[in-house]
């Protein structure tokens, strides 16, 4: 060590361990002890909390000096702070189990975010199109980090979460969570729609091979240095932390297998992916031992993926596999063999090796196919529930909630059946006492439950009651039984109203909770809410799952209702309806609104119009996700209640701004522009962005194409758009070039902000419509002054050239909205050659070449019958063009000057024959003898023999050869690419 070194580190220890008066936060800050804090046994606060700490310190928004809030300042303050979270990151060696344990989604977002940005990883670049191979061991490793957390994010969000019983509602506390929900959703949602990148950039990573090295401490302290500093370590293949490429293989085969798994839900041939990899990282494991320090899987869960990839998938070599209970109840199901299901699950009740949780979840698959209209499964479903309840009695546990629903009316088969899985279920003469005590006490309270005494006397005298129940037992039964007879026979009230159903004290309010999340059914919802209020009167069972969410306009007038009973149904049903509007379930969704709608309208007037507005809602969705996706028009019933909606004029009616939203689009979408235009009435323009917004797309449309004239209406859509892309203040890039961690605040200066103009447009899916706002938001690029290619698009001449204030504009948020809206549009008609074109236009901006071929080529290929017609010359125009001879007047300068590079590939020869141009193919031939390579040579030459090719031939016979070595070399180039 040298001398300097040891005096800072002899200062270094000499501090105080302790602040006297600061937060820790700020001690560390100031003083630069994060490592010292960190090699502590039991530092506090945690490492976790640190990286909380320093990264909400860093997101705060400053205030400027007109009291007006601004984005968090790119500041030497700030730029610490989330190198500090990043150490504390690396100091846990970026161990994603530890870190989603304990951080949020918004947080660990930020942070890998940050580590991509430190990594050098090109901000609004697709992982996707980035080669790994190519990186820095850091930077591929960044990468694959966040691709990881992605899809083990969205497998965890697919589990369900126990729900924390609430405290006294806090209105605060209530915001900040719903706030946290929120931008976790939205942070789910693009990780969902980059789901498919995600994975092929994992399994791109599993070509790779070779080790990566992630970030350290000291790794980040080089890259915070100035770069003539680093001397070119950190991207070296020997800086950081060496992770082996069997580790890095093992934890990505994992991932995937999880991912593979959740998608099988509704693809089955995932399964086969799924079972792959799992099966691979057990072999991985076994290789590099479980007791890596950088790869650490759960190998119990693993085992259990793996058992359940062995019953969803065939197997042809493994025999025994198809032996196993498992997989005998998967092919029962699957093939609807329900009598030998109820024969393995009566045999498995003396074997016990089906799992509770298993049994239940066949139970529960077996409710929903019940349920979703197969009458004939319901003694299927009776028969399964006994085999569970007697197994369940066995093994000392509490009897479902779904058993006293099937017996609440018992009769002769049940009792057969019940008694007859009973006897099958214990071995007399092995079974221990307390077995016997158990089924004797569930017979004994299955009789004391029956009201029917020869049903009672079906049981008291089978063989299997009368062997495990002592006489005295049985005689003190029939006497309690004679007492209760006698009570039922003096009542006198009859259970006529629904309200008057008793609640059953035998129930377990869990049990009753658990079937309230499960259950669709209103009647049902509507009667176990009656059993738990008749239970207990203090809970609030609005609140029993996080997933019953609805808006707060709403929640604010439903949890004004006074009866409690009341207020719980409603808000049930309607978060109920929500949740399968979500999941596109719009039949159960309809059956819980009509439901909600019924029992509204007898006390609320402002309830019963939400519902109704929340019905057209519904029947829209239905219709676009149904015939609309066919083409087939709405029924004018529909258009009339979308535009009644949109005129609706009562007060004090709580609204969605979606509905309106989806109303417009409604309208735009079939082509209702007449409406829009001409009928829709000012008041409602004036008030509603998407009514206005909607309207002059919709004239804007309606004049294309027209004359320059009669475009008033295209410049007003012009400085609508231009107004809500534009901010108040411009913030510069740091000296770093590094962006700040949060985004610029939105301008409010516009009608809408434009992440809701970009969520209106993406619900848009008529061409025309498309195509105009995408050719609007081209133009708006182009005007940049900054701008060397510009992107062109159709109909791009109705906009104004210019922009008086240039420099209010957001053209990075410009750029990126280019970007999203070609990539919708493309999953709208991705043979759109005009939609093609400006993808292909966007990637040549970026210098990303080899994507713009594919989508040039793809813009030629849709529009000229795979290169079998001529392409329009709209398509491939001079600044398209991808070989000098394509062009009007050939480029001899710019061929000659390509071919002449060293680098040309060895294969280019096998070209030639492609070629038509004699100038070029005599150079050709020239530059061959010059560099003697006589093979190359001769091939130039019978190239230049053919006779087609013979400049004394007339011009209609060279034209033809000419386009005919065009389509085979475009034909040849498209099979490159797609």
């Amino acid at each position: 060590m040298s001398a300097e070194a040891a005096d800072r580190e002899a200062a270094t220890s000499s501090r105080p361990c302790t602040p006297p008066q600061t937060s820790w936060f700020e001690f560390l800050l100031e003083e630069d002890l994060l490592e010292q804090h960190l090699r502590k046994p039991s530092p506090d606060p945690p490492p976790v909390q640190l990286i909380v700490q320093f990264l909400e310190q860093a997101s705060k928004p400053s205030v400027n000096e007109q009291n007006q809030v601004q984005p968090p300042p790119d500041n030497k303050r700030n730029r610490i702070l989330k190198l500090l979270a990043l150490k504390v990151a690396a100091h846990l060696k970026w161990d994603l189990d530890v870190l989603e344990k304990s951080l949020s989604v918004p947080v660990l977002n930020m942070l890998l975010n940050e580590l991509l940005c430190i990594s050098k990883v090109p901000p609004g670049t697709k992982h996707v199109d980035v080669d790994l191979s190519s990186l820095p061991p850091t930077t591929a490793m960044a990468i694959l980090l966040y691709n990881r957390w992605a899809i083990r994010t969205i497998v965890k969000s697919s589990f369900p979460v126990k729900q924390v019983k609430p405290g006294p509602p806090q209105l605060n506390v209530m915001n900040q969570m719903q706030q946290e929900k929120e931008l976790t959703e939205n942070i789910l949602k693009v990780l969902k729609e980059q789901a498919a990148d995600s994975i092929l950039v994992l399994e791109g990573a599993l070509k790779l091979n070779k080790d990566l090295y992630v970030h350290t401490i000291r790794t980040l302290d080089l890259l915070a240095m100035e770069p003539g500093m680093v001397n070119g370590e950190t991207e070296s293949s020997t800086a950081g932390l060496k992770i082996s490429a069997e580790e890095i293989q093992c934890q990505v085969c994992y991932d995937l297998g999880a991912i593979y798994f959740q998608q099988g839900a509704t693809n089955a041939a995932l399964h086969e992916n799924a079972k792959e990899k799992f099966f691979k990282t057990k072999e991985l494991i076994a290789k590099i031992g479980s007791s890596s320090l950088h790869c650490t899987i759960d190998e119990k869960r693993l085992a259990g993926y793996c058992q359940a990839c062995g019953v969803l998938t065939s197997s042809d070599d493994d025999a025994s596999q198809q032996t196993t209970p498992y997989n005998q109840i998967h092919n029962c199901m699957k093939s609807g063999n329900y009598q030998d299901l109820v024969k393995i699950f009566l045999e498995d009740n003396l074997a016990l090796s089906l799992p509770v949780q298993f049994r239940q979840s066949v139970l529960r698959e077996l409710f929903q196919k019940a349920q979703q209209g197969n009458d004939a499964l319901d003694e299927v479903c009776f028969k399964i529930c006994v085999c569970n309840t007697v197994c369940d009695v066995l093994q000392g546990q509490i009897i479902d909630i779904q058993f006293c629903q099937l017996f609440l009316k018992p009769n002769k088969e049940k009792i057969d059946f019940l008694l007859e899985v009973c006897s099958r279920s214990i071995n007399l003469e092995t079974a221990s006492e307390s077995l016997k005590r158990k089924m004797a006490a569930f017979l004994k309270n299955l009789c004391l439950g029956l009201e029917d005494l020869q049903l009672v006397f079906m049981i008291s005298s089978h063989e299997l009651f009368i062997k495990l129940l002592k006489d005295d037992e049985r005689k003190l039964l029939v006497d309690q039984m004679r007492k209760r007879s006698l009570r039922i026979n003096l009542s006198t009230k009859p259970v006529t109203s629904f309200y008057d159903i008793p609640a059953s004290a035998s129930v377990n309010i869990g049990q009753l909770e658990h079937q309230l999340i499960l259950s669709v059914d209103p009647w049902r919802i509507r009667q176990i809410l009656i059993e738990l209020h008749g239970m207990t009167s203090e809970r609030q069972f609005w609140t029993i799952s996080n997933k019953w969410e609805v808006p707060n306009v709403y929640g604010n007038v439903i949890l004004g209702i006074k009866d409690n009973l009341t207020r719980d149904l409603v808000y049930i049903l309607m978060a109920k309806g929500l949740h399968c509007c979500a999941i596109k379930d719009f039949v159960h969704a309809k059956q819980l609104f009509a439901a909600c709608l019924e029992l509204v309208t007898e006390f609320s007037p402002k309830l019963r119009q939400v519902m109704l507005n929340e019905m057209l809602l519904l029947d829209i969705y239905t219709h676009e996700a149904g015939a609309g996706a066919a083409g087939e028009r709405p029924p004018s019933d529909l258009i009339s209640r979308v535009r009644g909606y949109l005129e609706m004029r009562v007060p004090d009616i709580p609204l969605r701004q979606v509905i309106a939203e989806e109303c417009v689009a409604f309208l735009l979408n079939w082509r209702e522009n007449e409406y829009l235009t001409m009928q829709v009435p000012l008041p409602l323009v004036q008030t509603n962005p998407y009514v206005k917004l909607g309207q002059l797309l919709a004239a804007t449309c309606k004049e294309l194409p027209g004359p320059k004239e009669s475009r008033r209406t295209a410049k007003d859509l012009w400085e609508v758009v231009v107004q809500i892309c534009s901010v108040s203040n411009q913030h510069k890039r740091g000296n770093d070039g590094r962006v700040s961690l949060i985004k610029h605040r939105e301008s409010t200066l516009g009608i809408m902000y434009r992440s809701e103009l970009l969520s209106f447009i993406k619900k848009l899916r008529e061409p025309l419509v498309l195509t105009t706002i995408l050719s609007l938001f081209v133009k708006l690029h182009n005007v940049r002054e900054d701008i060397v290619n510009d992107i062109t698009a159709e109909y791009i001449s109705i906009w104004p050239s210019s922009i008086p204030n240039l420099q209010s504009v957001d053209f990075e948020a410009v750029a990126v909205t280019v970007k999203e809206l070609v990539n919708y549009a493309l999953t709208i008609n991705s043979n759109n050659h005009f939609w093609l074109i400006i993808q292909a236009d966007i990637y040549f901006a970026t210098n990303q070449y080899s994507a713009a071929l594919h989508y040039y080529l793809q813009a030629g290929a849709v529009c000229s019958d795979f290169f079998n017609k001529m392409v329009p010359p709209d398509v491939f125009t001079d600044q398209v063009a991808i070989l000098c001879q394509f062009l009007r007047e050939v480029d001899y300068k710019t061929a000659f000057k390509a071919l002449q590079e060293q680098n040309s590939h060895d294969a280019m020869d096998s070209y030639y024959e492609y070629i038509w141009d004699v100038t070029i193919l005599e150079y050709l031939t020239y530059l061959h003898h010059k560099r003697g390579e006589t093979d190359k040579r001769q091939i130039a030459i019978k190239a230049i023999g053919q006779t087609e090719l013979n400049a004394s031939n007339p011009e209609e016979v060279l034209q033809l050869a000419a386009q005919r070595r065009k389509k085979k070399f475009l034909q040849a180039m498209a099979k490159l690419y797609f």
